[in-house]
């Protein structure tokens, strides 16, 4: 592992659950999309990719997988005490995790280069910046 390569920490609310990231992520996105609204219980879902080799899972964690408007499964990882989603894995991007950004203790991630599912965005929602927009 290289010296300088950043690594960032994240728990779930209890503390039972835990990731290590290493190096920077591959994609920094919002989701709009029905699911990640619920998923977070609020208007979109804020989230990091890294590739599936730069993370280690700490503690044990239950699973959900649903189909995606794209016919592609997505499974939730979640702390089966409180419930936290620590991680999402996509069948269509297999070699990624990706990790909502809420749980991570460092707040140094740029903002997101990508918004998806931008028909499902609520109106009064406006983004600032560069940002690839994807329906």
């Amino acid at each position: 592992m290289k010296q300088d390569m950043k690594i960032r920490m994240a728990d779930c609310s209890c503390g039972q659950v835990s990731l290590v990231c290493r190096g920077e992520p591959t994609r920094s996105s919002v989701c709009h999309c029905f699911e990640c609204q619920k998923r977070t219980g609020s208007v979109f879902g804020v989230q990091v990719r890294f590739n599936v080799e730069q993370v280690s899972v700490n503690g044990e964690l239950a699973s959900y997988t649903r189909i995606a408007d794209s016919g592609n499964e997505v499974s939730y990882q979640f702390c089966p005490r409180c419930s936290t989603t620590m991680l999402l894995k996509l069948s269509a991007v297999p070699e990624s995790i990706v990790v909502p950004v809420g749980v991570f203790n460092e707040h140094d991630f740029p903002a997101p280069s990508v918004s998806v599912y931008e028909q499902r965005k609520q109106g009064w929602v406006k983004f600032e910046g560069e940002m690839e927009h994807l329906e």
